[in-house]
C-alpha cells in the first residue's frame, strides 16, 4: 500500500460525512464499473429518495386527481413553500426571501424586469467578461429591450493580463469609476470556468454605494460555498438546482429577493401564483402580490420537477452546510495536493489555490497542444472518471463532499496522471 493510498483511506475512515455517499445513486459504466463522478458542478447525482418523492406525487395524482392540491401527502397548492426554509438556510436568508420557481435564466429575466430600470444617466450593466453565456445573453437582450446596445452599455470586467482570477479591489474600483452610470451589477457567486469564488460582500457593498441594483448568479455557489445574502444586502439572486443541489436535469430553480423589496411597488411581470393566496381564487382583475419573494411567482409550481429538490434538501439539512463546506475544503485541497505532487508542470491549476477563494471545483489546463489535451480528457473518461471539458482547453473536476471520497480523488488523479503521460 502506497503512502497516498494509506492517506486516502485514513481520511475516508475519519470523514464524518462518509455515510452520506450511500444516500446517492452512483453511476456505472457499460462494463459495470463504478464511475469516479467528479461532475457535480454540471449535474449532481440522484438522491436515492428522489424516486420516492416523485412516486408519491404520481400516486397522489392517480388516487386523488385535482383533490391532491389540498389532500396529497404533501399538498400541491403550497408545494414550493416546503423548499423555502432549507433554501433560506443554504443562502443565508429568511424563508420569505426565497422561492423555488422556474429556471435560472427565466428568473434572471424576471429579476431584471424589476431591478434593471435604466434612466438616461444610469443605463449600464457590469458583468464579468467570462460570464456563463446565458447570463450574457440575458443581459444583452434586456439592454436591447430598453433600446440600448451591449457595445456601449455592457461593461465586462476581466482579470489583469497574465492572471486568471478577478481581484476584489479591481472590481470595486471599476464599480466606483462607473459610479452613477451603473444601473445594475451582476456577478457570479462562483465563476463557472475557473472555479473562483468571488468575495461577494465588498463587491455588493460597492455596488450599493454606487447606487446600482446588484444581483448574484448562484448556479455554482448554492450548496457549494457558504452564503449570507440577507446580511450582504444583495438585491436579488438566482440559481439552478441541478448542480450541487442534486435535484435532477431540468429541476425547478430558485430566487432570492431581499426583504427590503418585500412590499415594494417595483414593476414586475405578474402571474396568478404571485397573487395574495387569500384572494387568489376570487379571480379578480387587480394583482395583489404576495409579500416577499413569492410575489414574483408567475405560475403554480411544477410539482414533479420540485419533488427531487425536496429529497435533496432533506439531505442537506441532515448534513449541515458548515460540515459540507469543511469537508469540501479538505477534499478539494487533497485533489490539489495530489495534482501538484504527482503531475507538477504537466497540469496547470487555474482555480485559486486559497480555499476561501474557490468551491469544490478545480479547473485544469493540461500542458499539451489542444488536440492532445482534449485526448487526455477522453482517456480520463475511458478510465471511468467523469469530469467535463470546456473549450478550448479547460478540464473541470469537482469532488462533491456529499458523495465523493478521498479515495475517489486519488483514483481520479492516478487516471489523470496515466492519461497525461501517455
Amino acid at each position: 500500500m502506497t503512502a497516498d493510498v494509506a492517506d486516502a483511506l485514513a481520511r475516508d475512515a475519519a470523514d464524518p460525512l462518509a455515510a452520506f455517499a450511500d444516500l446517492f445513486h452512483q453511476p456505472f459504466d457499460s462494463t459495470g464499473r463504478r464511475s469516479i463522478y467528479l461532475c457535480g458542478h454540471s449535474l449532481g447525482l440522484q438522491p436515492k429518495t428522489a424516486a420516492q418523492y416523485v412516486e408519491q406525487e404520481l400516486k397522489d395524482w392517480q388516487r386523488l386527481g385535482v383533490l391532491g392540491h389540498h389532500t396529497a401527502q404533501r399538498p400541491w397548492i403550497n408545494y414550493h413553500e416546503q423548499a423555502a426554509a432549507p433554501l433560506a438556510a443554504l443562502v443565508g436568508a429568511q424563508p420569505t426571501e426565497v422561492v423555488a420557481m422556474n429556471s435560472l435564466t427565466v428568473n434572471l429575466h424576471l429579476m431584471m424586469v424589476s431591478f434593471f430600470r435604466p434612466s438616461r444617466e444610469r443605463n449600464r450593466v457590469l458583468i464579468e467578461k467570462s460570464a456563463f453565456p446565458s447570463d450574457r445573453y440575458a443581459v444583452a437582450s434586456q439592454l436591447a429591450f430598453h433600446g440600448l446596445n451591449a457595445a456601449e452599455h455592457l461593461i465586462e470586467i476581466e482579470p489583469r493580463p497574465g492572471e486568471r482570477a478577478l481581484r476584489t479591489g479591481d472590481v470595486v474600483r471599476r464599480i466606483e469609476q462607473e459610479g452613477d452610470k451603473l444601473g445594475m451589477v451582476l456577478l457570479p457567486g462562483v465563476q463557472y470556468l475557473t472555479g473562483q469564488a468571488l468575495e461577494l460582500e465588498p463587491l455588493i457593498a460597492a455596488a450599493r454605494r454606487a447606487g446600482a441594483a446588484v444581483g448574484v448568479d448562484l448556479a455554482h455557489a448554492i450548496g457549494n460555498t457558504l452564503l449570507n445574502l440577507h446580511d450582504w444586502n444583495v438585491d436579488f439572486a438566482v440559481w439552478c438546482s441541478y448542480k450541487y443541489l442534486n435535484a435532477g436535469p431540468g429541476a425547478v430553480g430558485g430566487c432570492f429577493v431581499h426583504e427590503r423589496h418585500a412590499r415594494s411597488d417595483l414593476p414586475r411581470f405578474a402571474g396568478w401564483w404571485g397573487h395574495d393566496p387569500e384572494t387568489r381564487f376570487e379571480m379578480g382583475p387587480q394583482f395583489l402580490p404576495i409579500v416577499g419573494a413569492q410575489g414574483w411567482q408567475i405560475s403554480n409550481p411544477p410539482v414533479l420537477a420540485t419533488a427531487p429538490l425536496l429529497a435533496s434538501l432533506e439531505i442537506f439539512q441532515r448534513a449541515g452546510m458548515q460540515r459540507i463546506r469543511k469537508k469540501s475544503i479538505a477534499l478539494t485541497g487533497f485533489l490539489q495536493q495530489l495534482i501538484e505532487t504527482r503531475l507538477g508542470s504537466l497540469v496547470d491549476i487555474i482555480t485559486p489555490s486559497i480555499a476561501a477563494e474557490r468551491g469544490c471545483q478545480l479547473s485544469l489546463r493540461i500542458a499539451r497542444p489542444a488536440d492532445a489535451a482534449r485526448h487526455c480528457h477522453e482517456l480520463l473518461a475511458a478510465a471511468g472518471v467523469v469530469g467535463d471539458w470546456r473549450e478550448p482547453d479547460v478540464l473541470r473536476l469537482a469532488p462533491a463532499p456529499l458523495y465523493n471520497s478521498y479515495s475517489d480523488v486519488l483514483a481520479a488523479v492516478e487516471a489523470l496522471a496515466h492519461a497525461v503521460r501517455r
